[in-house]
């Protein structure tokens, strides 16, 4: 399998070439050159496969040429065996149409776990195989850091630093990334807002000083390995729910647009899926943009759904990309445009591409909040905020749907995770699970920083390679 950048100018790479690299060397992200798909005989067949059997035969075909099907089979095994509950990410039934796929069964009990985990052990074969050492940089809006921190302390190749913005992030979030004591992690507190952090990485990688020096390596979604992994669980979810006799809805919360677009991957791959509802809070650069055409950026807006707290979503190019007729050359002058200005329109053929599996609806903090008491008084659920929004929007546009289709809202976040804000909208304070009980009693270690990038490389710089 070979990867071209949505840009159009980096060299096309392997599967453990993208891996390795993370961000193109002409500041796009990515994707395949062609897709792989499924015959309905094939998904067929996957009926009734554990999940790491699943997961390996889904991904197969984007690892060939740098794993071997043993090899890769043998990783899932070793990644989606430690999961909290054996089905990894089990399907929980609200009513006659909508469920929830609960994704926060992981160690940072995070949907991001779900991709981390095995990008971890990718990083590490890779590495040994040609006796390499990497430096990661990312930026987290609260789950990725501690996904990515748990996926890789302690591993002797890697280095790792993440950036958090200072005080946006549940205080779960935050002690689930400065607890950890290993000495390749690295935490930075930035002065500004997660697209800032996001800025910083995305710069350092086209910063010819930096990459001199550090052999950088990504952990976002904007790496196509962490995407590829949560195509998985679209796979699982839809076979359970009839697939493919049947097709089915999903509803996402969606900041940077890594998740969702796993669901056009898999629907690429030959997946029945109807219709993909991207949820935003009131940070709506996605929603404004899928429904009129507009990807302006604003003004960050501090929320109960801080991961959500996004107006640059680094993975649309993906979809614009792919959905514009893959001209790298014209998408790359766009994202040029974009950048100087923060504001573009979507072409005809963006948007047409885009209309035809995408759907969007924003909620804000009270829409929220209903959605909570709802999943709370109807069905005895306790949900986080993110997943809150996702559920609104799916109740919101349900009623656009075919008469039978299942409505899969992503529960991207355990509820503990939030305590603050679950509890002033269902009088119930959840409790963290056992397993990271003792996150309060840990002490924090993290550096805090300004806000400009230079601050940001010359921590880096100056701290790489001291583990």
């Amino acid at each position: 399998m070979q990867y071209v950048s949505t840009r159009g100018s980096a060299p096309a790479l392997d599967f453990e070439g993208v891996t390795l690299a993370g961000l193109a060397s002409d500041g796009g992200l990515y994707v395949p050159a062609e897709w792989p798909r499924f015959g309905a005989d094939e998904i067929r067949a996957m009926r009734g496969l554990a999940y790491p059997d699943l997961a390996a035969r889904v991904m197969a075909p984007f690892v060939a040429g740098s794993l071997s099907d043993e090899e890769l089979l043998a990783i899932c095994h070793k990644v989606y065996g430690d999961f909290g509950h054996a089905a990894v990410t089990p399907l929980v039934q609200l009513d006659q149409q909508h469920w929830l796929l609960e994704l926060f069964h992981g160690p940072t009990l995070a949907f991001k776990d779900v991709a981390l985990q095995l990008l971890g052990r990718l990083f590490e074969t890779f590495l040994a195989r040609a006796d390499e050492r990497l430096t990661i940089v990312g930026a987290t809006s609260g789950d990725t850091g501690s996904a990515a921190i748990q996926a890789v302390a302690g591993l002797e190749r890697v280095e790792i630093f993440m950036l958090h913005p200072r005080g946006r992030v549940s205080d779960v979030q935050r002690r689930q990334m400065t607890t950890v004591r290993a000495p390749n992690v690295h935490n930075l507190a930035i002065e500004g807002s997660f697209d800032d952090a996001q800025a910083h990485v995305k710069r350092m990688f086209t910063d010819r000083q930096v990459m001199g020096v550090l052999n950088l390596g990504a952990v976002n979604s904007i790496n196509w390995a962490r995407l590829m992994a949560q195509v998985v669980y679209y796979f699982a979810s839809a076979l359970q729910l009839g697939a493919p006799e049947r097709t089915v809805a999903y509803s996402v919360p969606t900041g940077n647009f890594g998740d969702v677009f796993a669901g056009y991957v898999a629907a690429k791959m030959g997946l029945p899926i109807e219709r993909l509802i991207v949820a935003t809070n009131v940070n709506d650069i996605l929603h404004r943009a899928l429904s009129a055409g507009d990807y302006s950026a604003g003004g960050v807006t501090p929320t109960i759904t801080p991961s959500m707290d996004i107006q640059v979503s680094s993975n649309f190019e993906r979809l614009l990309f792919d959905a514009g007729g893959r001209d790298g050359a014209a998408l790359a002058e766009q994202m040029r445009s974009f950048e100087a200005s923060k504001a573009m329109q979507l072409t005809n053929a963006q948007a047409g591409g885009a209309s035809a599996l995408f759907a969007s609806a924003r909620a804000d903090q009270v829409e929220t909040a209903r959605a909570l008491q709802w999943a709370w008084r109807a069905a005895g659920q306790v949900l986080d905020p993110h997943t809150g929004v996702g559920l609104y929007a799916a109740q919101a546009l349900a009623g656009t749907l075919p008469a039978g289709v299942p409505l899969v809202t992503l529960a991207t976040a355990h509820p503990a995770k939030f305590p603050d804000a679950v509890e002033r909208a269902i009088g119930l304070r959840p409790a963290l699970p056992a397993r990271v009980g003792d996150l309060f009693g840990r002490a924090e270690s993290f550096a805090e920083i300004g806000g400009d990038y230079a601050a940001a490389r010359d921590y880096v710089l100056g701290h790489a390679g001291q583990a």
